[in-house]
């Protein structure tokens, strides 16, 4: 650990220690590898404790109960940066320009700022321990479910303004599909090692098409288990539109479907039965991914199927 420098070039820092640097506490904070140590180290020794023990046959469960603990800290830290920011813009709006004033806005900006190096820090340590439980069980952990006129604005006001609005667009750019989403649907039964290679092959494809592309899924097992594995090693943002049986029942899959379609895709990709000779052979095709072709044909929207053979490469 090293403390925080009073001058520094951002340039010449990561992402994390640019944050923890622009702190200028006097009290060092972990580097990002060092928090990226602890993840690997935490989910590492939870699996070899497990694996191999009468445990084993639980250690999905209790892996991603653990990293959804971390996960919990990352919401619930957020939440009180929330309650500081919408402090922060109290004081903003009833800015009087007094010294005092000022004083309030610069002190609430850095309890925002030191709550949004702590949310960081956490997302290193979990996303670190969901690396490993990837890696070791082949499993992807997702989580659930005023103005001030005339005079001259001081430092802390300009601050202030920058910190909300980045504040905003983070959650604005989070919340945004973009504008090239592919949707994929997939029996829960193609996890054979045939439907791995098909599905990377075809997501790489629809990547070289689509570069920005967005992955949009329901988060059921399967082939979109792998779909999901495969935006996490490219760092594709996942959208997921997960089925309410508690509201819709039997067809809560098909509306699934609706909200992806709501979307509106560029392409939709399917895999309705296993590419793997014995599961193939047991199961007939799977609805609802026949339902996600059948709705992109009618609103002419491309739709491909997940074949044996792979897609080939666009033309360059």
């Amino acid at each position: 650990m090293r403390p925080s420098p009073t001058y520094f070039n951002a340039a010449e820092l990561d992402a994390f220690d640019a944050l923890t640097a622009a702190l200028q506490d006097p009290r060092p904070h972990p580097t990002e590898p060092q928090l990226r140590q602890l993840g690997q180290a935490l989910a590492n020794e939870l699996l070899d404790t497990l694996l191999g023990t009468a445990l084993e046959d639980h250690v999905e469960t209790i892996c991603e109960t653990f990293i959804g603990g971390l996960h919990a800290a990352v919401q619930r830290l957020d939440r009180q940066a929330d309650r500081e920011r919408e402090a922060l813009a109290a004081l903003l709006r009833d800015f009087d320009g007094s010294e005092v004033a000022d004083v309030d806005l610069q002190e609430a900006k850095q309890r925002a700022d030191a709550l949004d190096v702590a949310v960081a820090a956490v997302e290193r340590v979990r996303d670190a321990a969901a690396a490993v439980y990837a890696s070791a069980t082949g499993e992807v952990w997702s989580p659930w479910r005023g103005s001030v006129r005339g005079g001259t604005e001081t430092a802390a006001q300009a601050d202030a303004r920058s910190a909300l609005r980045a504040l905003e667009a983070r959650r604005r750019g989070a919340a945004e599909p973009g504008d090239f989403v592919v949707a994929f649907r997939a029996s829960p039964r193609s996890d054979a090692p045939e439907d791995a290679c098909r599905i990377f092959d075809a997501l790489n494809w629809a990547r070289a098409e689509w570069p920005q592309m967005s992955l949009a899924l329901t988060g059921a097992k399967g082939g979109e288990r792998i779909a999901r594995r495969w935006a996490q090693q490219n760092r594709v943002k996942l959208i997921l539109a997960r089925p309410d049986f508690d509201r819709h029942g039997r067809s809560a899959p098909f509306r699934a479907n609706d909200q992806m379609m709501a979307l509106q895709p560029v392409c939709v990709l399917v895999l309705p039965e296993s590419l793997g000779a014995a599961a193939s052979a047991k199961a007939p095709p799977f609805g609802p991914a026949l339902n996600l072709a059948e709705l992109a044909r009618r609103r002419g929207v491309r739709c491909l199927r997940v074949a044996a053979k792979p897609l080939s490469a666009p033309a360059v």
